[in-house]
């Protein structure tokens, strides 16, 4: 048990990435199970997510970051990106993820604060499932080697899983000798009551689709467990009276096919029935308010 003990390893490494790159689709297939929402919008992510794998020799915590963004013209993307860019200073390994159809405008500005970083860092070169001519991927990997001295760079599918046990291997190597950090059945740090938030908010990006308002956000108002019933009240916050319609929908027809998804999503996640109530309620100028970030766990300590 000592010698054990003394080659085990335990490290953190930060997903990063612009928006919708596939960082918690990479996070849930690496876990094993999910633990981050996902959509195909941008700024799904919101919060950074913890994600905890552990294996006979190693355990490897994952933060899923927001996607950092470009712009910066709403503090709401400000506070994103702060996240983001917070985590690189605190972990072992970076995971820095790029689209295989090459780089983008966005990429540049995450490999700015990579440069910053004095971790190592992965480059993982994402959705070589959807690139037709493979060919094209060794002037990538030679076009991103002169870009940066990356540590390793490493061609991944997010969805299919192909090469993510290759990413975990060269990871292990890199973390730093020492006990697990985090009981061995634990997957992530967050709460149920959290969860029951972001799975909300995940059928809210899944039916809304392109009409989503940026500016909308969701709130657990009440979580009562008991042994064979969750009761959840969630209040969907909205920025303008011209929103709420939009939740809605026609006859109260949407918001009851986003509470019946979310519900049978947590359901399934949670292993017992749920009563979920869902209402939808205007605060203006929320997503410019400290408090009201502080509030919706945008902001932490």
């Amino acid at each position: 048990m000592t010698n054990q003990s003394e080659q085990y390893r335990c490290g953190w490494a930060a997903l990063v990435g612009r928006p919708n790159i596939g960082k918690s689709t990479l996070l849930n297939n690496m876990i094993g199970q999910k633990v981050s929402i996902i959509s195909r919008r941008p700024q799904t992510t919101r919060h950074r997510i913890l994600g905890v794998l552990t294996r006979e020799d190693y355990q490897l915590v994952l933060v899923d970051t927001p996607g950092i963004h470009k712009s910066e013209s709403s503090y709401l993307n400000r506070v994103f990106n702060r996240a983001a860019s917070s985590s690189l200073e605190t972990v072992d390994v970076n995971l820095m993820l790029i689209d295989a159809r090459g780089w983008h405008e966005d990429d540049k500005k995450v490999l700015r604060l990579i440069k910053q970083s004095q971790s190592k860092t992965l480059l993982l070169i994402n959705k070589i499932d959807l690139l037709k001519d493979k060919t094209r991927l060794l002037p990538l990997i030679q076009q991103s080697s002169e870009q940066h001295d990356f540590d390793e760079i490493i061609p991944v599918s997010a969805q299919s899983g192909l090469g993510i046990d290759s990413v975990l291997t060269t990871i292990s190597n890199y973390l730093p000798q020492g006990p697990a950090g985090f009981p061995k059945d634990m997957v992530t740090d967050r709460t149920f009551r959290f969860m029951a938030a972001e799975l909300v908010r995940e059928q809210i990006f899944q039916q809304l689709g392109e009409e989503l308002p940026y500016t909308s956000a969701v709130q657990v108002e009440e979580f009562e467990q008991t042994e064979k019933l969750d009761r959840i009240s969630v209040l969907i916050w909205v920025d303008r009276d011209s929103h709420k319609p939009i939740f809605v929908g026609k006859k109260g027809e949407r918001l009851k096919k986003i509470g019946t998804r979310a519900r049978q999503q947590m359901e399934q996640c949670f292993g017992k029935k749920v009563y979920l109530q869902l209402w939808v309620k205007v605060k203006e100028g929320w997503a410019e308010s400290d408090l009201s970030l502080r509030t919706l766990g945008y902001l932490e300590e």
